[in-house]
């Protein structure tokens, strides 16, 4: 079997391995940026009126295809015109939990149109993710705190749709009172169907839930793609460039100036929808999509696992795992092979949350007591794994939780696995059997493992969270 082409296949990097065959460069690239950006928690909450924060103007850009209304936000412009109390949640990748990228921007715009009101920000990105995960921890880590208004932003992580439908499901059924915006974000590939008047093709597909749930939507994309024809604007520059704007450094994550750009979209499609006459939201209609992720959910380890003795609970309020703290207030740990944890659940999918690093071992999956030989399952924008069947020619018995991007540094991470509708019983355990990673990380990431192969040399797993989609419980 060949563990190393597997344990390459499980983790951001076989994104990249698997789409560069199939995808453009500019595509391959872009899931690399996705990966890589895979780090730690930030703040969850912030402030929408931090004066240290640009305040952006709407600009003189005028593009009536920019926004669309459709039921606006009734209940978050009444609530701010009775002088309440607000509360904006913002979920998404890393455009979203950078703090250059647009939200805080956009926040302290919001701000001002109500300066005199309370308002708090609540900051749900976390990098390289997508909607998947995202349907997963939408209530852990947005709406158990009650937001009156919440931005979506994944349209370059993938746009996974059913995971889109499964997030606005939530929302719509836990709090009917708050308001939802779709924002969509762009990269270097995209440009080009806005400039020829059109929509990407991913976006297209979330455009459908947002005509489906009456939701406002914003493109972001439409003002950066004309200045960039107009040779105003670079997509992508390693440096300043004198009477240019610079968009990013990588053609993916804005910088300030970018980020204002996308700012002053989302700015002007708040004016617009403020404007617009406000419709009472109808009824939840049916669901779109028939497997859209509303059963997801995200799971404290020790709620709703049992863990041998070879697990211990640690803090993570010391390094190097403090980083985490914002997602995880205490991870399972463990070293010793053999080591397990075993959960029930009824559904069709489960997954773990979990922190990369250097000394990460392996995990072997036992499901209804069978051992699983997984392979990648995985749609664009997605992490999955399903059972490999007679004509897969590859696959594992072991899920690596090391990758090419565990070079001296941590990640959160995470891996959903597909199984049949019904009800399970599932051992995840710490596997005996180590990765190669000197041959993971290629030959131009050997100096830290060279320096300090103890650091590498071991089989650690940090469980921070259990996915499912589903019910736990027998």
């Amino acid at each position: 079997m060949n563990y190393k082409r597997f344990s390459v296949l499980l983790c951001g990097s076989l994104l990249v391995q698997v789409a560069a065959s199939s995808q453009s460069r500019d595509e391959a690239e872009e899931l690399r940026l996705i990966a890589a950006s895979q780090a730690g928690a930030s703040p969850l909450y912030f402030n929408p009126g931090d004066t240290s924060v640009p305040l952006i103007s709407t600009g003189d850009y005028n593009n009536s295809n920019e926004c669309t209304v459709r039921g606006g936000l009734p209940h978050f412009f009444r609530k701010a015109a009775a002088g309440k109390p607000l509360t904006i949640g913002f979920i998404g990748g890393s455009i979203t939990q950078g703090n250059q990228c647009y939200r805080r921007q956009t926040a302290r715009y919001i701000q001002s149109m109500f300066p005199d009101a309370v308002m708090k920000g609540i900051n749900a990105g976390v990098s390289g993710t997508g909607t998947d995960l995202g349907a997963c921890r939408l209530y852990d880590q947005l709406m158990q705190y009650h937001p009156d208004l919440v931005f979506v932003e994944f349209a370059v992580n993938g746009a996974y749709a059913s995971g889109m439908e499964g997030i606005i499901r939530q929302i719509r059924k836990k709090s009917p009172q708050t308001d939802i915006c779709l924002i969509y974000t762009v990269n270097i590939g995209h440009t080009e169907a806005y400039a020829a008047g059109q929509v990407p093709e991913h976006i297209k597909e979330l455009e459908q839930l947002a005509v489906h749930y009456a939701l406002p939507s914003i493109h972001l994309g439409m003002e950066p793609t004309l200045l960039e024809r107009e040779g105003k604007l670079l997509w992508k520059s390693a440096t300043d460039v004198p009477g240019k704007i610079v968009y990013s450094r990588d053609g993916l994550h804005p910088v300030m100036a970018g980020g204002n750009i996308y700012a002053a979209a989302i700015a002007r499609g708040m004016q617009k929808i403020r404007n617009a006459n406000a419709v009472e939201p109808s009824p939840l209609p049916a669901p779109l999509l028939a497997d859209n992720w509303e059963d997801a959910g995200m799971y404290d380890p020790l709620q709703i696992a049992a863990f041998s003795s070879g697990f211990k609970k640690t803090a993570t309020d010391q390094l190097p795992l403090k980083q985490f703290q914002g997602w995880f207030p205490y991870v399972m740990t463990a070293e010793r092979p053999g080591a397990s944890f075993t959960f029930h659940f009824t559904g069709t999918m489960f997954g773990i949350f979990d922190i990369g690093g250097p000394e990460m071992g392996q995990l072997e999956a036992v499901v209804d007591g069978k051992p699983m030989k997984l392979v990648s399952r995985a749609p664009k924008g997605t992490r999955f794994l399903g059972e490999a069947v007679a004509a897969d020619s590859s696959g594992s018995y072991t899920i690596n939780r090391f990758n090419n991007f565990c070079n001296n540094r941590y990640r959160g991470q995470y891996e959903m696995i597909i199984l049949p509708a019904g009800k399970h019983t599932v051992t995840l355990r710490l596997s005996a059997e180590k990765a190669d990673k000197r041959a993971i990380l290629g030959s131009t990431q050997l100096e830290d493992i060279t320096r300090h192969p103890e650091k590498y040399d071991r089989t650690v797993v940090y469980i921070g969270k259990i996915l499912l989609r589903g019910k736990p419980g027998r």
